[in-house]
This record gives structure tokens, sequence and C-alpha cells, in this order.
């Protein structure tokens, strides 16, 4: 896959991780790694749920409360003035943003805020006692209403294999918002399951079998068939690929060398993908070899050379260096 600048993907952010002055306080949380890198290849969409309904900056905060340590339900209301209660105008922010922001590809949330906090953002009773944990008011209403969006929160992308299945998603998602622009038919369908073929398989191979089965007979409804074929692939890639299927993956492209390259060039790699395996040495160099000898041999591997999983996004991002 080739990647542009020039075509960035809409993302939408948490507003405060631009660096703009949105929190209760006044401040911000800017994260570098968005504005600074991210920002090559998205059109980050700043949004501030807090803000949009009315709230001020700066202005009272709130937390998630919940009437009883076994009611997970939760409210937002504000820490001095618990009478002052937005749980339902973020919810229908929520609502809002999802409807007229049709064309996000991801969005990135702001870590333990009670309306964009996506995991383990503080729960209290209403003694005020802390009791667990929840997600933020209008990060979950907006995962319910795009269960197939790629969403995360800022601090979790400071993990490497996190960070690098965000952008996985990301892409794919961009990719099939692509592809959709046209009629999809029987052919395309297949061709572009061709291309993601390994991909599937490096984070599941469960949705790889699936996937498999749903397009042996496409005598139905190609676009549902469509629409079942990408909620399996979303769902296939929001499992983290392991060392194990990354390991999987690259022997089974390996065999499309098999009868191409040396027996000491086959050793050789055998050897490299193996060290990747044991944790020796990161994936970027089993996948930088078995790229070499796949264009080497260009005339014989086009199937292998168009697979996505060796380029799911910019290599200048050097996502794989650390895995």
């Amino acid at each position: 896959m080739v990647y542009s600048s020039d075509n960035k993907i809409p993302v939408g952010i948490s507003a405060c991780l631009t660096g703009q002055a949105v929190r209760f306080n006044g401040s911000h949380k800017r994260s570098r790694f968005c504005t600074d890198v991210l920002s090559d290849y998205f059109s980050l969409r700043p949004m501030c749920p807090e803000v949009a309904i009315g709230m001020g900056t700066p202005r009272e905060p709130i937390r998630l409360v919940s009437d009883s340590p076994t009611d997970e339900r939760v409210r937002a209301v504000g820490v001095d003035s618990p009478d002052i209660d937005v749980t339902d105008d973020l919810r229908s922010e929520a609502v809002k943003v999802s409807a007229l922001n049709q064309d996000l590809c991801g969005f990135i949330f702001m870590q333990k805020s009670p309306s964009c906090g996506l995991f383990g953002v503080k729960r209290y009773l209403k003694n005020g006692h802390p009791e667990g944990k929840a997600s933020g008011i209008f990060a979950s209403e907006f995962a319910r209403l795009n269960p197939l969006l790629p969403i995360e929160e800022a601090g979790r992308l400071n993990d490497a294999a996190l960070r690098e299945n965000f952008m996985v998603r990301v892409f794919t998602y961009r990719d099939w918002q692509l592809f959709t622009q046209t009629t999809v038919t029987p052919a395309r369908l297949i061709d572009f399951h061709s291309r993601y073929k390994y991909l599937i398989m490096a984070h599941s191979t469960v949705h790889y079998k699936e996937t498999g089965r749903l397009l042996s007979d496409l005598s139905g409804d190609i676009n549902q068939i469509a629409e079942e074929y990408f909620t399996l692939l979303m769902t296939a890639l929001a499992k983290p690929a392991s060392r194990k299927t990354h390991t999987n993956t690259l022997m089974h492209l390996q065999g499309y060398l098999k009868n191409l390259i040396s027996a000491a060039d086959k050793e050789e790699l055998a050897r490299i993908i193996l060290e990747y395996r044991r944790g020796i040495i990161p994936l970027v160099v089993p996948l930088t070899l078995l790229k070499h000898h796949l264009n080497h041999h260009q005339e014989a591997n086009a199937y292998a050379r168009q697979q996505v999983y060796l380029n799911p996004h910019p290599y200048e991002l050097g996502l794989r260096n650390t895995l």
C-alpha cells in the first residue's frame, strides 16, 4: 500500500491532546506523538464534549458516580455540586458528533477523563468513596455507536504494541472506506481480501478461517456479504498480534520463496524468523529480509508482494522497530 501525507486520514481526537486549553482548570494535555508525528498522516479533528455542551473553561470538575458498589451504571456529576448532572448532555453530544463525522477513521481519547476516558476512569459512590472503574460517558456512547471504528486512549499509545495495532486498524478502516466508494462486486471483494489475507492471519486464525468461509459463496447480496466481511476484518484486527502469530504468518509468506532462493538464503531467513519468535530481534528484521527476497523475485511473487501485512502503515513511522 502507498501512503501519502497529501491525503490525510480524518481522525477524531480529544481537543486537550492537541494543545487546546479546554480542560476543567484551563490547561491542556498536549500529546506530541499526536501533534508532531500522527499529524503528518492524520487530519486531526479536535473535540471537547464538555465545552461543546456549554460547560465553559475553566469549570467545576465532574466525576463518575454510581448509586451503590454493585451498580455499574454511572452518571457524570459535579465534584463540588452533585446536583450538576451532565450525563444525558454528554451522551447526546456523542450522538451528534457521531452523526456529523461519519468520515472518521479513528478516534484518540484523553485517558482518565470522566467524559473521554475509555478504560479505568475512577468511579465513585455518592458519599465520595472511590468504587472501581468505568468508562467516560461521551467515549462509551461514541464507542457504542461506532463499534468497528478504531478507538484508543492517548496514554495507551505509549505502548508499542497498542500503538501499532491502532495504526493498523486506522489505515485498514480508511482503505475500506476508499474501497466502498466504488460499487462492490464479488471480484473486487475477493481482490480486497486477497491483499488482507495474511494481515488477518497474523491477528486471528479464527477470523482468517471465517472470512474464507464467508467469501467461498458470493451468490447472495454482495453488499450484505461485504458488511459481514468488514465486521470480521475489524474484529480480527482488534485482537493484538503476538510473536507466535507473526511467526506463523512470516513462515507462510516464506513459503512463496521456497523454489526461488538458495538453500543458504532459506536457512538465513528461517533463522531470523526463529530469532524473532524467541524475542531476540524485533519484527522489522525478518520483515525487511522477507521483503528483500520477495522484491528480488517479483515475477513469481505478485500475490505475496501485494500483502498489506508487509506494509500496513507508513514505514517511516517505525512502528515495528520495537515489536
